[in-house]
């Protein structure tokens, strides 16, 4: 027979259940520190400000700094914020940015903050978005709804509230403001840490001839490697919609559809694009990257950078977690532990792979065909 919890650990379930049904007042305390523009009011007065100096730097009423003061509390507490006195609770009123709100600062001056992390603000916009939280809210219906005998996929719960897939024109119909947020968002999150990647993995650049960046959107990244290693002649595959207007420069631009046709390289690169699709969209979209390659003799590989589940507990496999969670509710796609890494690369006909190094939640991967 079952033990039941003794009194002390109810209480403390009690807390906890708090917590889980509470986390979204969190997001939405992060949502509005965004909105407010408090990273950025901190860092224009030198890196520390006082409840007073952000109530006039932001404009907001007076009356409204008891309340501004229990906002920031929480967000001390969550790791946003810190308190400049180095109290756990921030009650003294002075606040100080941590590595994550450095993430958050915007405007002038805020390029060279953190170098190659762009400003995270429309991440944060975009995952608090009323889409994605509508479409998170709709997950226990969408759990009890079977599939047509002729699907093979299930719509994701977005696409089922709003009748529209993200990054999909479909999205553009319905509401472009929004569906050019969830773009310029995700350029920005894709972008965010790849000199890094260039700086600890050079070896994977190094002898490159020629690269397609799949799905490389602006040419960000494609522009990064150019600039670190100029021998490489770099090729930047999208949908004609995000390529738009032909341009010119030290990156070519192709628009076409990576399901279709990869323009040939030696070397083809996935950088936080197949955590969007399902096993079996990724093992088309790897066959056609194999096509596009020469042998592994000659130096062709895939370099494919994407999160890989299994952190340590913690920040990192909960962020992994969430990670692959928010890929459920808003894509068809999903994260993947090593083992179904490897299942893909064998199911897309390739015969070994690497991983060069793991940096914070993603891994770098080199795949031999």
């Amino acid at each position: 027979m079952l033990a039941p919890p003794t009194d002390d650990e109810l209480l403390h379930a009690q807390a906890d259940l708090w917590r889980h049904s509470l986390y979204f007042v969190t997001s939405m305390a992060f949502q509005c520190a965004v909105k407010l523009g408090i990273p950025t009011a901190i860092h224009r007065a030198g890196g520390t400000a006082s409840l007073p100096d952000l109530v006039a730097a932001l404009s907001l009423p007076p009356a409204k700094l008891p309340f501004l003061r229990r906002l920031m509390r929480l967000l001390v507490n969550s790791g946003v914020f810190a308190a400049a006195d180095d109290t756990a609770t921030g009650s003294a009123g002075m606040y100080r940015l941590t590595p994550l709100s450095w993430l958050l600062v915007e405007g002038e001056g805020a390029a060279p903050v953190v170098d190659g992390h762009p400003s995270q603000v429309l991440v944060v916009l975009a995952a608090t978005s009323r889409h994605c939280v509508e479409a998170a809210m709709g997950l226990a219906d969408w759990f009890g709804k079977d599939l047509p005998p002729s699907s093979s996929a299930p719509p994701s719960p977005f696409e089922e509230v709003h009748g529209a897939a993200l990054f999909d024109e479909s999205m553009a119909n319905l509401d472009p403001e929004s569906d050019s947020m969830f773009n310029e968002a995700l350029a920005a999150h894709d972008h965010s840490g790849f000199p890094t990647v260039l700086r600890e993995c050079r070896e994977v650049f190094q002898g490159v001839e020629s690269l397609t960046d799949c799905r490389g959107g602006d040419g960000r990244a494609a522009k990064a490697i150019v600039e670190a290693f100029p021998h490489i002649k770099c090729t930047v595959l999208d949908f004609p919609r995000v390529i738009g207007e032909t341009r010119t420069g030290v990156v070519n631009y192709v628009a076409g559809d990576m399901f279709r046709e990869i323009p040939p390289a030696q070397a083809v690169m996935l950088q936080l694009v197949l955590h969007h699709w399902n096993d079996e969209d990724c093992v088309k979209i790897l066959a056609n990257c194999k096509k596009a390659i020469p042998t592994r003799e000659d130096g062709g590989k895939v370099i494919i950078i994407d999160i890989v589940i299994g952190a340590p507990s913690g920040l990192l496999l909960e962020a992994q977690l969430l990670m692959d969670v928010a890929m459920m509710v808003v894509t068809k796609g999903r994260q993947r532990d090593e083992n179904d890494w490897r299942d893909l690369f064998s199911k897309a006909g390739f015969s070994d792979y690497n991983i060069v190094k793991k940096l914070g939640a993603r891994g770098v991967f080199e795949v031999y065909p």
